[in-house]
């Protein structure tokens, strides 16, 4: 006779239920912490911030001018809410905070599920305290779970950090095991290596031939990389990429930044206060007094994300781009207060693969707010059904586009 866990049969799914309502109660009454669903622009600023500061694991795309310029300019962010866990009714000091929409919003899906927001946010950890990550997560799923949702979804969830395992472990008492969707790996620089050391492994046949082509970009006035200033100098850094963008091949095809006017106001607002506070950086390098590669960097605790790089596609010849990434590289190996920066990009990326050579697990993680596997189940097969209809699509896209060409 087999053993079938008691989790899985109807009276555990009635027991799981009951527990969940318990605690919920207990949440209300104060005995645990205190949760709600709010509008991203309503969020507490100074509560924000301060729980950024003691989070647990990085996520510099929650940083609140980022987020709050996200939801005020940039279209389509419709639906965008808040989750916010307290430690207690008083609402003095915020320990949870997640950001996400409804199923259908990010993905067409009319099911009762919460997307974590990854509009202009290429990674969806949610904000957690460092003393009580837990406590953070279950009040983050009970949120969701009063609003009506029976799962969150969060999309490009770093899957090798401490929030992970915490909202795993925040949602072991439902009996439903959490679904991951598109593992892969994106390219991580360890900055706690030494400068040489970092570019190394490109080789030094690769090395001698960018020093030649650095040599022909000097051609026309001396090369200067510069991390931008607070201020106007930061400004004219951003109106530097925001042109080379443009006027590169993402311009050609329409989804450059400075394409739609609420992106170009998300960042004009955003980034030079970012600046400021230390929690961004604009790199340029220039070719005499030609701007030829610019790159947005921004920071949370101790580390960066690689957010952005564009370049004169004239100049393709000498690597701009490339040249730009090598001192970035430098640069935050130099930087005592980074330990290592996310390139955000695909996985196998033809160029960032090749110089950072650490690697950031990367998946979407599909989380039950209560028990009942039926539930996550079809979502599950709903979520991975579409995936598979749309990389047809794209690769019947990909071959007709060959096929004419």
């Amino acid at each position: 006779m087999s053993v079938v866990d008691s989790r899985y049969t109807v009276q555990g799914w009635i027991a799981g239920a009951r527990a969940a309502l318990k605690r919920d109660r207990a949440y209300a009454r104060g005995d645990l912490a205190t949760f709600e669903v709010t509008d991203v622009l309503a969020v507490p600023q100074a509560a924000w911030a301060d729980l950024a500061v003691r989070a647990i694991e990085a996520n510099a795309f929650y940083h609140p001018a980022w987020a709050r310029a996200v939801a005020r300019h940039v279209k389509g962010q419709i639906g965008m809410r808040a989750l916010l866990a307290w430690e207690s009714p008083a609402r003095r000091r915020l320990i949870g905070l997640m950001l996400v929409a409804p199923a259908w919003n990010c993905l067409r899906l009319p099911l009762p599920f919460f997307v974590g927001w990854y509009a202009y946010g290429p990674l969806t950890t949610p904000l957690l305290d460092r003393d009580q990550p837990e406590a953070a997560g279950r009040a983050l799923m009970a949120a969701a779970r009063k609003a009506g949702a029976y799962a969150v979804m969060l999309p490009a969830m770093a899957q090798d950090g401490p929030a992970a395992t915490a909202l795993r472990s925040a949602v072991e008492g439902f009996g439903v095991a959490p679904r991951v969707f598109d593992m892969h790996e994106r390219a991580r620089l360890d900055a706690t290596q030494g400068e040489d050391d970092a570019i190394a492994a490109l080789g030094s046949k690769k090395l001698k031939e960018l020093r030649r082509q650095r040599n022909r970009l000097a051609d026309n006035g001396e090369v200067k990389f510069r991390i931008a200033a607070p201020g106007a100098e930061a400004e004219a850094a951003l109106e530097s990429f925001l042109a080379l963008e443009a006027a590169g091949w993402k311009g050609a095809a329409g989804t450059a930044l400075a394409a739609k006017e609420g992106d170009i106001a998300f960042m004009r607002e955003a980034l030079p206060a970012m600046v400021r506070d230390g929690a961004a950086q604009i790199a340029t390098l220039a070719s005499g007094d030609k701007v030829v590669a610019a790159g947005v960097l921004i920071r949370h605790l101790r580390r960066a994300y690689f957010f952005k790089i564009a370049y004169d596609e004239g100049a393709a010849k000498m690597s701009p781009g490339v040249q730009l990434t090598l001192d970035i590289t430098r640069a935050m190996c130099a930087d005592g207060q980074i330990d290592s920066v996310d390139s955000t990009a695909i996985a196998n990326h033809p160029m960032i693969d090749h110089i950072w050579r650490d690697r950031q697990p990367i998946g979407d993680l599909l989380l039950p707010t209560q028990p009942g596997a039926a539930a996550l189940a079809l979502f599950a097969a709903l979520i991975e059904t579409r995936r598979t209809l749309r990389n047809a699509a794209r690769a019947l896209y990909r071959r007709l586009r060959k096929l004419k060409g």
